[in-house]
Order: C-alpha cells, then sequence, then structure tokens
C-alpha cells in the first residue's frame, strides 16, 4: 500500500529540477510515489525527468500536451494519486533528508485531516524561517477556528500547499482540488476551502521544504496579464464563504484579505504593463463594488489610513468585470511550474 503521494508538477524549471530531484531521493520510502507532472515544458526538463522516472524510487512521470498551469497540474497528480497521505512540492524547491517520513509519523501520531507546517524561505544566499500562524502546535484543533479574528494574520494567510500533509479523506471528498485554470492565487480559494470545511488540523514546527523566491521567470517577477487572476480567485473566496452558515463571522476575514491584497497590488501598480496596469485598476475596483457593503464598510474602517482612502478612491472608478471561466494557457516558457502567485501569503490583512 501506499503511505505517500507526492504531487510534483515541473514546467521549464531545468536549473532547479536536479536539486528537487536529489531532495528527493533523499525522502523516498518502498510506500513513498512520487508524481512528477511535466507541464509541457520546453526546455531541458522533460529529459531530467524521464532519468529520474528511471532512476528514482517511487517516480510516476506524467506528461501534459499542452501548459496548464500549476492548479491543473497539481490536479492531475492528485487525479493519479494512490497514498494514504498526498502533499505536494514545486519543482523549483527542495526538502531536507527524510523530511516526508517524520512528516508522515507526526501525521499518524495526530489522527488529524491536516498538518501544517514552517518553512525556509530562500532567496539567493539569504534563508529565513517562515511559521505557520498557528500558536499551539502539535495540538489538534478546529480548522475554522484558526481562520479569524479578521484584523491579525491567520492560517488562511498562509495558504502554502506544500507546508503540510493531508489524509486521503480530504481528496476523497473533494477538498483538494484547486480551481481549474487559476494562474496565481490558486492556493487562496483552495486554502480557505480546506479550513472551512475539514474537521481537524494541527500545526508542526518541522521544517523541511526549502521555498525559493526571487526565481526571474516567476510571476512575482512579471508584470503581466495572468496576475489578475487573484481577482477571480477572491471572488471565488468571497463567494464560497457567503454561503458558510458562519458567513456573518467569517467574511469580515475574506473581505479585508481581498482589499489587503488589491491595495499591495495597486500600490505597486508600476510593476505592471501599462494595459495590464488599467486592467488592475479597473477590475479591483469592480471587485470592490462586488463586496458585501456593510462587510466592506466595516472593513476599511478597520483599515484606516492611506489604503483605506485609496481603495474608496478606487470604488468610485469605472468598474471592468473579470474574464469569465478558465483562462488560455500562458505561451511556452512564460512561468515557473511553481507558479509564484503575485497574490502572495506575505499580504495579509
Amino acid at each position: 500500500m501506499v503511505k505517500l503521494s507526492v504531487v510534483v508538477p515541473f514546467f521549464n524549471v531545468q536549473t532547479y529540477t536536479p536539486d528537487t530531484l536529489a531532495s528527493l531521493r533523499a525522502n523516498a520510502r518502498e510506500d513513498f510515489e512520487f508524481l512528477l507532472v511535466d507541464d509541457c515544458s520546453s526546455d531541458g526538463t522533460p529529459e531530467l525527468l524521464e532519468r529520474a522516472a528511471r532512476e528514482l524510487p517511487g517516480a510516476v512521470l506524467i506528461r501534459h500536451e499542452r501548459n496548464e498551469g500549476l492548479a491543473t497540474a497539481r490536479n492531475t497528480g492528485l487525479d493519479a494519486a494512490r497514498g494514504e497521505y498526498v502533499t505536494f512540492l514545486d519543482g523549483d524547491d527542495w526538502l531536507a533528508h527524510g523530511y516526508y517520513g517524520r512528516l508522515v509519523a507526526a501525521a499518524e501520531e495526530l489522527g488529524c485531516d491536516f498538518v501544517r507546517t514552517d518553512h525556509v524561505s530562500v532567496t539567493g544566499r539569504n534563508r529565513g524561517v517562515r511559521r505557520v500562524p498557528v500558536p499551539r502546535r502539535r495540538e489538534v484543533l478546529r480548522p475554522r477556528d484558526a481562520i479569524l479574528p479578521a484584523h491579525r494574520t491567520t492560517s488562511v494567510d498562509y495558504p502554502y500547499a506544500w507546508a503540510g500533509i493531508y489524509h486521503r479523506r480530504l481528496l476523497d471528498r473533494g477538498l483538494l482540488h484547486f480551481t481549474h485554470g487559476l494562474r496565481t492565487a490558486e492556493d487562496r480559494p483552495w486554502i480557505w476551502r480546506l479550513h472551512r470545511e475539514a474537521e481537524s488540523f494541527a500545526a508542526l514546527d518541522e521544517l523541511g521544504v526549502f521555498y525559493r523566491r526571487g526565481v526571474a521567470t516567476s510571476l512575482t517577477q512579471i508584470g503581466d496579464v495572468r496576475q489578475l487572476d487573484f481577482i477571480r480567485a477572491f471572488d471565488q473566496v468571497i463567494e464560497e464563504t457567503a454561503k458558510d452558515p458562519e458567513a456573518g463571522r467569517l467574511l469580515p476575514k475574506a473581505v479585508r484579505t481581498y482589499c489587503a491584497v488589491i491595495s499591495h497590488h495597486i500600490g505597486s501598480i508600476g510593476r505592471f504593463e501599462p494595459d495590464v496596469a488599467r486592467q488592475l485598476t479597473g477590475m479591483s475596483a469592480g471587485a470592490l463594488r462586488r463586496m458585501p457593503r456593510d462587510v466592506l464598510d466595516e472593513a476599511l474602517k478597520a483599515m484606516g489610513g492611506d489604503r483605506a482612502a485609496l481603495l474608496r478612491k478606487l470604488r468610485r472608478q469605472r468598474p471592468l468585470d473579470p474574464p469569465a471561466g478558465p483562462p488560455a494557457p500562458p505561451p511556452p516558457g512564460a512561468a515557473t511550474a511553481a507558479g509564484r502567485g503575485a497574490a502572495s501569503a506575505e499580504v495579509a490583512a
């Protein structure tokens, strides 16, 4: 029986793929499988993955015929997963030796639906530890209780899918798949759904994932139209949370976080292409108008200062709706498999 399935999408990351694969080898066990999803790479990544499929214990190579993006590539891996537990890794990140074994042991000891972990953020030669914003460690908790309070950074502001391990029952319930076609912020609707609908979770001090930041081809470094998918992602968060039995309690957090992300992007609008900047302004105005008016007014009052003034002014501008449905795939070579979303977890309420 497969104990753990690791879903690893790759897209044009040949520079980093050897480190990723070597770290998977350092975590291999006879009851682990590594689902290597090649999202139609056009560089040397496919050749490296073909060799891994022959030499890496537990490796299963899956190919996309066209580039689909990180969300869909993860879904492809999930559809093939056979493990009792599931986790993720991005194709340009890496792991500490034996990390997955320790994670599985902790998950089995705690017996909860999912476990979240800290990670190491790597920018060039600089490293820093990023903590799950859950103060109580190795204690089984109720996931929806970790969504609040609205005015502080909470567990839904730490959306990294690879920072944890998830029991198969969540996959069987449909809670682990991502929204098809989202090219950035794909993990925001995912983490909110997980915390609203799962029954139990725990946070660990375990460090073992090394998250590579500042990759030149990542979406955080490219000011093109794909970054605007954060609007569609957060619209989904608002829509689904509004249907929750505790919507009155949870919506202020969702709205305030959405406002903080909009403010972040508008505040750095100069890095976007001119046409994209215009779309960002119009789509952000439309997003603000779609939010529940009373909840938005309270959120802006609580935020105060320049950010609230900026958002009130933006709300009065001409709105523009986001594109409907999944967007067309990006051109080859345009982003890494990691799809480093612009609406990152660094931006919280």
